[in-house]
């Protein structure tokens, strides 16, 4: 396979956001969701509505999300709603949960290594593209979240994460899976929405306020690591592996706390099963946009 397309600039700023994605040379068409993290209560480091205003205007999206399977603030529409007014995302944008309403739609993975369906939230069928916007930073379950977590995890709906949790059983308990079962159906549900939107689908990263814990937690730990700058790119395994491989290249001795957490987690298998998926390939040029 040829080598992926991966854009880099260190510049961390709104405009450096929209730079990104236009040095894709995309223009996404028709309705286009953008798919972020909404943050979980109390979560300090998440990308915030200002910061991304500029790209979510610039490609006239809807931000969208999906409930959790686990409590909190964010485990059924009425209290993901109101989060979502607290954190200013209405404010700024036109909002859209996408599993506020049922059935889920049921994406076939047929090549599936541990899973062979994925359960997303319903209104997806309402967009023609998407952009995912992901936050890198570690996760205390999957070790790390970039763009296959979003598309995973983050597109799947309430009973979408307890199936991809339970790697396939949705009423298993998620925090007793087998790790890399459920790191597995991660990579095989992320190949399902990459390949939904065919072609019409791109993403930025922005490898800032980097902690060892996810947005969803609430009581998330300071970042660890200093900020390193936003990528892009129209390949979700290039991205994420850029990204790790920056982390493992890095001279930041805070990267120590981030990679024990994704060699525990063994992280890297999302990766590994989304290129064997075809969702992507691990092999990628890496383009300084400076």
């Amino acid at each position: 396979m040829e080598k992926a397309k991966v854009y880099f600039t260190s510049e961390v700023s709104k405009d450096s956001l929209v730079k990104m994605y236009e040095a894709l040379g995309v223009e996404l068409p028709g309705k286009v969701a953008v798919k972020l993290h909404s943050g979980e209560h109390g979560n300090k480091n998440y990308l915030k509505p200002e910061f991304v205003e500029a790209l979510v205007k610039r490609v006239n999206g809807t931000v969208v999300e999906c409930n959790t399977a686990y409590p909190g603030e964010r485990d059924t529409t009425e209290k993901h709603r109101h989060l979502m007014d607290e954190h200013e995302w209405t404010k700024y944008f036109d909002v859209d949960i996408m599993d506020s309403e049922g059935p889920d739609m049921v994406l076939d993975i047929p090549n599936g290594h541990q899973i062979k369906k994925n359960y997303v939230g319903k209104h997806l069928a309402n967009y023609d593209s998407m952009l995912v916007l992901s936050h890198f930073k570690g996760h205390a379950m999957g070790g790390f979240g970039g763009a296959l977590k979003q598309l995973s995890i983050g597109c799947a709906s309430s009973y979408g994460k307890a199936y991809i949790h339970g790697a396939g059983d949705p009423e298993k308990d998620m925090w007793k899976t087998d790790q890399l079962q459920f790191v597995t159906s991660m990579g095989d549900a992320a190949s399902s929405v990459h390949k939904y939107f065919d072609g019409k689908i791109v993403y930025v990263t922005a490898m800032v306020n980097i902690s060892v814990d996810c947005d969803c937690d609430g009581n998330a730990a300071p970042p660890c690591m200093e900020n390193i700058g936003i990528l892009s790119s129209t390949d979700p395994v290039a991205i994420d592996q850029a990204c790790i491989d920056i982390i493992y290249n890095s001279e930041d001795k805070g990267k120590e706390q981030l990679i024990a957490r994704i060699e525990e987690k063994l992280g890297v298998n999302i990766i590994r099963v989304a290129e064997e998926n075809g969702t992507g390939t691990r092999e990628y040029e890496l383009i300084n946009v400076d």
